[in-house]
């Protein structure tokens, strides 16, 4: 037990990224459907924190140790992945590779890495938790069973300060409203990490989000695109990332004109219905009904009759029921 005066005395490290805005220290999982490229992902991670690199293209990420327990793949898959991302770089040589494992050996496995590099604020991967996950005993409740193997991981990268070990994980059949609820299993998992990544991509489609959320991490998703294995960011940085998952949701529920119109207010500034139709070489009533539909859907601001403009620019006035007709 300690009182409020020595806790308000304390003065504690600030959160260790091992990558900024997305991987904190700490037990965390990334959790996606089978085949979304996770592997591929941590594998970037990895080299990049290997190297001191760049993560997802665009985050500079500090060098430091990475163990990867790579435990659904071999060597000559690890080589061949590695080398597509590496882009004819040589392999760092500080990603240090486990292929065979008992599921009882790998926490010690870890403890032991983590020792070695004390002071070194090393990453773990572990890829995948399935493969650690031991049998549920005789009368043990399933939310039990998975918070306590997620408790034994916490546990041992915990004992390293800046350490973070973020496991693969799959996500549920069933789909959920909550991306944490996406995790598979019971809520013992999830509850049992630091923070959470889900990672949603369409089938065939390069586009995906990755959604980030966490005890200590301001909850976010970013935008991002897989090119030949590699997972980059897309935008210039996480603030541009998180843009696009809003400009991608906007294109979804809008037709192409629309998002032709918002984009022009956006560029643009004050806009008027004759504008877009001169603009688009559409009538008059269709350019109206346009930036009527998107003033209503809090898209763009309309600060006087018969003129629109970005939101930035100025308050939404009490006209917004009125007709530009």
């Amino acid at each position: 037990m300690v009182s409020g005066a020595w806790l308000d005395a304390q003065v504690f490290p600030e959160l260790e990224w091992q990558v900024e805005g997305i991987l904190p220290e700490g037990f965390g999982l990334l959790v996606a459907p089978p085949k979304a490229g996770k592997s591929w992902m941590v594998a970037g991670i990895g080299l990049a924190c290997a190297s001191g690199g760049f993560a997802f293209g665009k985050i500079p990420v500090k060098p430091r140790p990475v163990l990867y327990l790579a435990l659904e793949d071999g060597h000559r898959r690890l080589q061949s992945r590695f080398r597509t991302l590496m882009e004819g770089n040589r392999i760092p040589a500080d990603i240090h590779l486990v292929t065979q494992a008992q599921p009882f050996e790998v926490p010690s496995m870890i403890d032991e890495f983590i020792g070695i590099h004390t002071g070194a604020k090393p990453l773990v991967i572990l890829d995948t938790l399935g493969k650690v996950k031991p049998p549920k005993s005789a009368g043990q409740e399933s939310y039990s069973a998975d918070y306590a193997i997620g408790s034994r991981l916490k546990s041992v990268i915990d004992s390293e300060p800046g350490a973070s070990l973020v496991a693969v994980h799959h996500t549920r059949k069933a789909e959920s409203v909550d991306f944490v609820d996406a995790v598979s299993g019971t809520q013992g998992i999830a509850g049992s990490a630091d923070y959470v990544l889900v990672l949603s991509r369409k089938r065939k489609e390069t586009a995906a989000v990755l959604a980030v959320t966490g005890r200590d991490v301001p909850e976010n998703e970013y935008a991002l695109t897989m090119d030949d294995g590699k997972w980059l960011l897309d935008g210039m940085d996480l603030l541009d990332a998180a843009a696009a998952v809003e400009r991608r949701r906007d294109s979804a529920s809008l037709g192409d004109r629309s998002m032709d119109v918002l984009a022009h207010v956006a560029a643009n500034g004050a806009t008027t219905p004759a504008d877009i139709a001169s603009k688009f070489g559409m009538d008059n009533k269709v350019a109206s009904n346009l930036l009527s539909r998107l003033h209503e859907s809090g898209r763009i601001a309309k600060p006087k009759r018969g003129t629109y403009d970005r939101i930035s620019t100025g308050g939404e006035s009490g006209e917004s029921g009125e007709s530009d007709e």
